[in-house]
């Protein structure tokens, strides 16, 4: 049985593992040293100026550790920084937005 190791663990002042994302313009992702894919969330655009959070992935050899929180962090960060808004059809982005009502100004109350 073997495990995957990304890079070193670092962790957040809540104890969770810190991953280090890398980012394109609809999706922020991080890969094992061997290039495969262990977590990743896609927010692909829909309509003018809104974007759809459809797809939150994390390893299971991540489960647990905050990894998913991460993701949805980032790309709530991301979305905001772009001045877009947000619908979230992955049901957990719309957990991570019920426990983040901060974030709210980011839904977008149109569907795609």
């Amino acid at each position: 049985m073997c495990s995957i190791h990304t890079r070193p663990r670092h962790f957040d002042e809540k104890g969770a593992t810190a991953m280090e994302f890398q980012k394109e313009a609809n999706r922020i992702f991080a890969q094992a040293a061997d290039g495969t894919l262990i977590a990743e969330i896609t927010f692909p655009a829909c309509g003018d100026g809104v974007v759809d959070i459809n797809r939150t992935f994390v390893d299971d050899s991540l489960r647990g550790q905050g990894v998913a929180a991460q993701l949805a962090q980032a790309a709530a960060e991301q979305v905001r920084a772009r001045g877009l808004k947000a619908i979230a059809s992955c049901s957990y982005a719309k957990k991570w937005f019920a426990k983040h009502p901060e974030q709210a100004d980011l839904l977008s109350g149109q569907a795609c």
